[in-house]
């Protein structure tokens, strides 16, 4: 599994990186509706079109490593190339067609390229440097008038969110989100994360916003304020979580540092933050581990609602591609059946992800073949030294019928009486 660069200086192909499927956050998405090899341009951000080469060199040469574009391929009429800057070069990967499907190394396929960039945001898998920030085309790019941007502002103000920008101070930059950088940031004296994306690129950062105003608990990352300036720069901040991301506290602590209570403490925390989304009828669609964030006190807390919806809200065909296979239900992969019961087969892969201490769900199953194994019957053994309570548990998450599933104030109810809390 090794993913081929077109060198710089001519058009032999050259080795990447080993693939490893026990690197990190090793998942893509996927329509199962039916393939779509390009989709619309306006819902890829990353899509160039008939780009040449040189003007992709020009424009990625002197960007940080992993911004990235896909193109047209020049060579081969029909297949495209991935562009990705790395190290002050940019290295050029073929995206083949075979058999009606996508792949940069003829084993991983993808049905569409949102697909393919999601996974290899998740994990380098052979490339030069893990999928980082597009470089946003022409065509996406959202003007004043399509964004509504006074509309934007007012639905922020009324709701006592909208923050001028002199009052937000930035500091580093401490992670990479969907369409932009993360800095930590200082507002009102206290310490917060701003999502800050630029280009235009104002939606899906807005829905996010837009999701996250209604909702309250202690056990979700909290919104505190929007800046919506004139030159055009977007800025969404919330609480800041000093403990950083679950699955990668898991992985660094490893078994030997981490208590058992304490993961079943992090189980309940997660549980009572998706019951109460459950009351409020909203969805989250992409819960897992690295979107578990844990503050000063390693209390933890949900976030990343950018796929977040309303239960009776149809599937945005813009969001299509992006949900990741090993994390959600089945029924949502095949018929986009999105419900508090398919967050709640997400729940269980989360539980495992937990008890394994950060493990990649699904070792040694390819992507595209998760599928066809679960509903075939298979289901992941549990972690070496979990809980058989738990592992009851995981297993009632993962009824093939939703209505069989357990509802989260149950699942809360369970993890108290399992735990003592």
């Amino acid at each position: 599994m090794i993913a081929t660069s077109t060198n710089n200086n001519n058009n032999h192909h050259t080795n990447g990186v080993n693939l490893s499927t026990a690197s990190a956050n090793h998942h893509s998405a996927i329509n199962y509706i039916k393939p779509i090899m390009v989709e619309d341009n306006t819902q890829m951000p990353f899509f160039h079109g008939d780009i040449s080469r040189d003007k992709t060199e020009k424009l990625l040469k002197s960007r940080s490593d992993g911004t990235f574009l896909i193109r047209n391929s020049t060579n081969y009429p029909g297949d495209f190339t991935l562009c990705v800057s790395c190290n002050g070069k940019v290295e050029h990967y073929r995206i083949y067609l075979v058999n009606g499907q996508l792949s940069c190394d003829k084993e991983e396929m993808f049905d569409n390229l949102t697909q393919l960039v999601s996974h290899y945001k998740r994990d380098a898998d052979g490339l030069c440097h893990r999928l980082v920030t597009p470089l946003i085309s022409d065509v996406f790019k959202i003007s004043y008038e399509s964004a509504n941007w006074e509309e934007q502002k007012q639905l922020f103000r009324n709701s006592n969110f909208l923050i001028n920008r002199s009052d937000l101070q930035l500091g580093d930059v401490i992670g990479h989100g969907e369409f932009g950088d993360v800095h930590c940031g200082i507002y009102k004296s206290k310490k917060v994360a701003v999502k800050m994306l630029k280009n235009g690129m104002a939606s899906d950062l807005l829905n996010e916003a837009k999701v996250m105003i209604d909702l309250r608990h202690p056990h979700l990352v909290e919104l505190l304020g929007v800046v919506l300036d004139d030159s055009r720069e977007v800025y969404m901040f919330t609480e800041f979580m000093a403990n950083g991301n679950l699955v990668d506290y898991l992985r660094s602590r490893g078994r030997h540092h981490v208590e058992r209570t304490q993961l079943i403490r992090f189980s309940l925390d997660v549980a009572e933050g998706m019951a109460y989304m459950e009351r409020q009828h909203v969805v989250h669609r992409d819960l897992a581990a690295r979107n578990i964030l844990l503050d000063e006190n390693f209390v933890a807390k949900i976030s990343d609602f950018g796929l977040a919806q309303l239960i009776a809200q149809p599937v945005n065909e813009s969001v299509r591609g992006k949900f990741p296979i090993k994390w959600t239900a089945p029924e949502a992969l095949r018929q986009s059946i999105f419900t508090s019961k398919s967050d709640c087969w997400s729940f269980g892969i989360l539980l495992w992800e937990i008890f394994s201490f950060g493990r990649i769900p699904y070792p040694r199953i390819p992507i595209q073949d998760v599928i066809r194994h679960i509903e075939s019957g298979y289901r992941m053994e549990p972690p070496e030294g979990c809980p058989l309570q738990i592992s009851h548990l995981m297993t009632d998450t993962w009824s093939l019928q939703p209505s069989d599933r357990p509802t989260f104030a149950e699942i809360v109810n369970k993890l108290k009486r399992f735990s003592g809390y």
